[in-house]
């Protein structure tokens, strides 16, 4: 006579939802809330007013179907809850001075990359809730892991599980630690009990983040102007637009000053254990070996960031701003030879770049050559240049 099957927990018990957060935390996650599978009524609105007002220019990741994203149940068919879940990437110094990886001082031409790019912390991230899945799973239901996907608004879930407040500059601060945080969901058919109510805004009258953006790129509270934001203009395929390239400076990756800028952030950023990560090319970059390297090496190196097209043309073409950014003059003879090789490069986005770069670094003589260059980019970038 075979054993009777245990009858399944009541997931809506208030003891199981603890059990379930207790063993999350237990992994390693740093904040943890359920919220109801409902829909995201306030994310379906800010969505479709961004995207209608081209304020999300031409991001895809959420904005894409608004209508699929802010609903749970298009992510796993009869969703009852979602598990929300925050991984800090704060780091022992707000500088990261310690934070380079094994390359020591930055090297001499040095991009900056941004915190969450630094190190890989989506993948434990994952991993902690994957393992939390598998438990519910095991006592009959269905769970799914969504992190850092266009499925799901992630900030929303966590303001709604009441992990945090959307702050002026659109990320989700944690009360006692700030924003340095990457969040991911696990929506499941198990009637978990809600934990929080939203949490209250903290920003108050604070407009530092408004302040100290280098685009002026947010717009309204809580309102990012994506044409104007470098943490995506370095990521959107085509002409780095000529108006950003100054404020660029050295960034190779995504952008952290409306969070370096955030009193919450930089204030309370340090209660949370700080973790160096793995997987990662660190706080700097040698823009040199981002311009010298070939296609196969940077994937490998960079291949975790979100390259359109997964083509490292992108992160050439940044690299040729920050080279006319921060490259000092007069010119030595490596950096002469990079812009030789991109002034006469087969492709004419990286031309047009070289050629700005070449301006901008005094050296307009090495650009006439150049004067009957079929390609218009190429040919405006000249103009400008002679102007």
């Amino acid at each position: 006579m075979r054993p009777a099957t245990p009858p399944p927990p009541d997931a809506s018990s208030a003891h199981y939802t603890e059990a379930i957060l207790e063993y999350a935390r237990s992994l390693g996650l740093d904040r943890v809330g359920v919220t109801h599978a409902g829909i995201l009524e306030r994310a379906r609105v800010a969505l479709v007013d961004r995207r209608e007002r081209g304020l999300s220019d031409t991001m895809g990741f959420t904005f894409r179907d608004p209508i699929r994203s802010t609903d749970p149940d298009r992510a796993v068919t009869g969703a009852q809850s979602i598990v929300v879940a925050a991984l800090s990437y704060s780091s022992d110094d707000t500088n990261d001075a310690n934070d380079r990886g094994d390359i020591g001082e930055p090297p001499p031409l040095s991009a900056r990359v941004a915190r969450y790019a630094r190190h890989d912390f989506y993948t434990p991230l994952r991993q902690s809730l994957q393992q939390v899945a598998l438990r519910l799973r095991r006592d009959g239901f269905r769970a799914v892991v969504f992190a850092d996907e266009n499925d799901l608004v992630d900030r929303e879930v966590a303001w709604r599980a009441g992990l945090g407040w959307w702050g002026k500059n659109a990320n989700l601060l944690v009360p006692g630690a700030g924003s340095w945080f990457v969040l991911g969901s696990l929506v499941t058919t198990a009637p978990l009990r809600a934990t929080a109510q939203p949490a209250p805004d903290g920003c108050g009258s604070c407009r530092r983040c408004f302040d100290d953006c280098p685009t002026g790129a947010i717009v309204d509270t809580g309102v990012i102007d994506a044409r104007r934001c470098l943490a995506w203009l370095v990521q959107k395929p085509g002409i780095f637009p000529r108006e950003f390239r100054s404020a660029l400076g050295d960034r190779l990756y995504g952008c952290d000053d409306c969070q370096e800028s955030c009193p919450p952030t930089v204030r309370l950023g340090r209660r949370v254990p700080a973790r160096t990560g793995s997987g990662g090319p660190g706080a700097h970059v040698d823009v040199m070996e981002v311009l010298t390297a070939d296609d196969a090496h940077l994937l490998d190196r960079f291949g975790r960031w979100y390259l359109a097209e997964r083509d490292p043309r992108w992160l050439r073409r940044n690299a040729l701003v920050i080279l006319g950014n921060i490259a000092p003059t007069p010119v030595d003879e490596p950096v002469l030879g990079v812009l030789r090789h991109y002034l006469s490069h087969r492709d004419p986005m990286l031309r047009a770049h070289a050629v700005w770069a070449a301006g901008q670094l005094g050296r307009a003589d090495l650009v006439s050559g150049l004067v009957d260059d079929p390609d218009p980019d190429v040919r405006a970038e000249l103009a400008e240049v002679g102007s």
